[in-house]
């Protein structure tokens, strides 16, 4: 077995136990819901991060953020409802912010690359340079009367009417989004509690930032990424990394919202795909686990202060009130007012939910 070389120490009046890896987030424990007994399926990278944003490692299937849209719709005409911030592109790529068979204005729509800073991030492909506005508006207006009238000789093909509404959406973008994404505007103290221009947090800094003016915007959905958690070896050196390159910006996201009073409307989750083992690999690593990991929530109707579900007591496998992916999907959704039981789309002769034919509303931790 390997101890942790870091310690657990109880924070704010509820007392949850959070590591010395994060400092700033400990200072928010009464807002955290711990979620101690998740579960996924497979302990491979693919397949457990398609099944934490699907549902499903086996099939193709709409993604959390394109289900939470179909159920809500916009709140913002001229802005994508469901945006993903530097996603993987590996690990099924596309699939984790993708629509499936629901209708493809729903799909996450993409800001920046892996490896790309965010500073130099932008949407690909809404604005061609060579040609104006109205130049552009002209050949839109053409291909659109192009896609209406092949909907009208396919009535039943539900793609096409999303096929054109996206074209309709990525030409209203041109001017929505260069402004929302230029953080120009933000002080200098905002940037200061954002870790922006710190080197260990620019970039985090920059995406937990940019999320909460997509938030303010009225974007739906919005998913940060942040990758490099793989720590076979060097645990040590690279978890102490990562930490602090996520611990100051997403402390800082939790303390904007609050301010800004938007923090109960607005759910936080955080996590990956599976856990790491008890047990040490080789002297300084810890293996993938699929059996017991934790994540946490807050804001957004969520309970904060306190813990649900445990491992045993090796922290290998979930025992008490054992929390599986379908659970997890089935809980955000009840949070944001959506029954996972009837949100549907029928597809291929059957419909079809986010938690298949699973899933449980963990009602304790609704406040």
């Amino acid at each position: 077995m390997l101890p942790s070389p870091w310690k657990f120490r109880k924070h704010g009046e509820s007392g949850l136990p959070i590591s010395d890896l994060y400092p700033n987030l400990s200072k928010h424990a009464d807002e955290l819901c711990l979620l101690n007994s998740l579960h996924t399926d497979v302990p491979n990278h693919p397949q457990a991060l398609v099944q934490l944003h699907t549902g499903s490692f086996q099939f193709v299937r709409p993604s959390v953020g394109a289900w939470v849209l179909y159920g809500l719709g916009t709140d913002n005409e001229n802005l994508p409802g469901f945006i993903t911030i530097k996603p993987p592109a590996r690990l099924g790529g596309a699939q984790n912010y993708g629509s499936a068979f629901l209708p493809a204005v729903y799909q996450g729509t993409r800001v920046g690359l892996p490896g790309q800073a965010l500073k130099d991030a932008s949407i690909r492909n809404i604005r061609n340079s060579q040609y104006s506005s109205g130049v552009q508006r002209k050949q839109l207006d053409l291909l659109q009367s192009m896609n209406h009238n092949l909907a009208k000789e396919n009535p039943s093909n539900s793609q096409l009417e999303g096929v054109i509404e996206s074209y309709e959406l990525a030409f209203r973008m041109q001017t929505s989004v260069p402004d929302l994404m230029d953080l120009a505007g933000e002080s200098q103290d905002t940037f200061k509690q954002y870790g922006v221009g710190e080197k260990a947090t620019d970039d985090f800094g920059r995406q937990c930032l940019m999320a909460r003016r997509f938030l303010e915007a009225g974007v739906r959905c919005v998913e940060l990424t942040h990758e490099g958690w793989d720590q076979h070896n060097g645990l040590k050196a690279r978890l102490t990394s990562n930490c602090k390159a996520t611990d100051q910006p997403i402390a800082a996201l939790i303390s904007d919202l609050k301010q800004r009073d938007m923090l109960k409307d607005t759910l936080i989750v955080w996590g990956g795909e599976f856990g790491r083992t008890p047990a040490a690999r080789r002297e300084d690593g810890r293996d993938h686990q699929a059996t017991g990991f934790s994540m946490w929530m807050a804001g957004g109707g969520v309970k904060g202060g306190m813990r649900y579900g445990e491992t045993d007591e090796l922290g290998i496998t979930a025992a008490a009130d054992p929390f599986h992916i379908h659970d997890l999907h089935a809980t955000v959704l009840h949070l944001l007012g959506l029954d996972h039981l009837r949100l549907t789309f029928r597809y291929a002769g059957r419909d079809f939910r986010l938690t298949n034919v699973a899933g449980h509303v963990a009602r304790e931790i609704v406040s």
